[in-house]
């Protein structure tokens, strides 16, 4: 790469809700954080030039390109950041990767085990090279999350017992919302499971340090059928139309698992949970205490001190506002909140440091890998009437070679 040391230029693939957000995260770092490097938010690549080209001047990017492949020998390109839908992650990123372009790439990582298989041994090769990359769950930079993470590091919690974690959203539970990208298979690999359902296993492995190693799972899609969208919107039916199409993810996710540490949990991810927008809640039970994340008070976070004498005893709220808290030094005075898009910045600004410092970032593609085995091994348990299914671990076999049961 023949970048110098100072300076890093940034491609977007993607500008719809993701490439927004990470546009955000792009513009604001550098001005919040003392960054290792000057960002150049150099080209944004979408497939319509026209809508592209607005994009680019709405969210701040000097050029356009068409192509993704574009990017691949331009020196002026370091990083190429991914937020197309999942069925194409594999090929740009791997592409990327061994073109020497670090890589940021939107979760879940893949669609399939296999094609997370071939993405996480191309960044390892890349890594040896000095090539860096890492999968967007934003939620582990949430500063009270990050904060459970150290709770439980530093043993407050004690033994990890139970886990308990939900994403709950209503978006599609309209029957005539129309058929968009997220609910077709060959799009997006699976729906409320891959969608939210992923940012809940990695949440729950962050904090307690802990991966899942065997998943008990139904699911159920409740409309089948939904109106073809328009071609230009894609948001609003076919005016006029009665042509429908099938939909062919989940729309909810239910499991218990059991992981690799002692601890047992249960996940619920669902896109028809009435009246919940974006609602991500993680509850950790141990032997000396509990802790309670809810997104929707995303500055907070719940502890219980079993420690403490009964007459004294309860859940203390923690306002994650103070200098001290993860990330928060960069941001305003104790007391005063940060939002969703803040994740996004904390993301950008862990990954450049470890570029910098030469070091993988977190979560890695194998942790992104991890999960996508996790997510097949749900799926695989639902068809199969809820067995208890192994996630396969092992980096040298695919799911169905470890499935077994527990």
């Amino acid at each position: 790469m023949s970048a110098p040391p100072s300076r890093l230029g940034v491609a977007l693939v993607g500008y719809a809700f993701m490439g927004a957000a990470h546009s955000q995260a792009w513009r604001t770092a550098g001005r919040f954080f003392d960054l290792p490097y000057e960002v150049d938010r150099r080209v944004l690549c979408g497939r319509d030039r026209e809508a592209a080209t607005a994009a680019a001047s709405r969210l701040g990017w000097t050029e356009v390109v068409t192509d993704w492949r574009a990017l691949l020998d331009r020196d002026d390109v370091q990083l190429v950041d991914i937020c197309t839908p999942g069925d194409s992650h594999a090929e740009i990123a791997v592409a990327a990767l061994e073109a020497g372009k670090h890589v940021l790439c939107e979760k879940p990582l893949a669609n399939t085990v296999a094609e997370a298989e071939r993405m996480a041994a191309t960044a390892a090769r890349a890594a040896g090279r000095g090539v860096r990359s890492m999968v967007g769950f934003n939620y582990r930079r949430v500063p009270a999350l990050a904060l459970a993470r150290k709770l439980v590091a530093a043993g407050r919690l004690g033994e990890i017992r139970h886990v308990r974690a939900q994403y709950l959203q209503d978006w599609i539970v309209d029957p005539t919302f129309p058929l968009v990208w997220r609910l077709q298979k060959e799009r997006a690999g699976s729906g409320a499971l891959g969608d939210i359902g992923a940012h809940i296993v990695d949440a729950a492995q962050f904090v307690i340090g802990q991966r899942i190693r065997g998943v008990n799972a139904m699911t159920e899609t409740f409309v089948r059928r939904r109106p073809l969208p328009t071609a230009s919107a894609g948001l609003s039916a076919s005016a006029g139309s009665d042509a429908t199409g099938p939909v062919t993810v989940d729309d909810a996710a239910l499991f218990l698992a059991r992981f690799d540490g002692g601890a047992l949990g249960s996940f619920e991810a669902t896109r028809f949970a009435t009246g919940r927008k974006n609602a991500l809640r993680l509850e950790v039970n141990g032997s000396k205490g509990s802790l309670v994340f809810d997104f929707d008070a995303m500055n907070e976070l719940q502890v219980y001190d079993g420690s403490a004498p009964a007459d004294e005893a309860g859940f203390t709220r923690i306002q994650v506002t103070e200098p001290t808290h993860p990330y928060m030094a960069a941001w305003w005075p104790p007391g005063h909140l940060i939002g969703y898009e803040h994740t996004f910045t904390h993301e950008v600004v862990d990954l450049l440091g470890d570029i910098a410092a030469g070091r993988d970032p977190e979560p890695s593609f194998a942790d992104g890998l991890q999960v996508q085995r996790v997510l097949a091994a749900v799926e695989e348990s639902a068809a199969d009437e809820g067995r208890w299914t192994g996630c396969g671990d092992d980096p040298a076999a695919g799911t169905a070679a470890t499935n077994r049961r527990l």
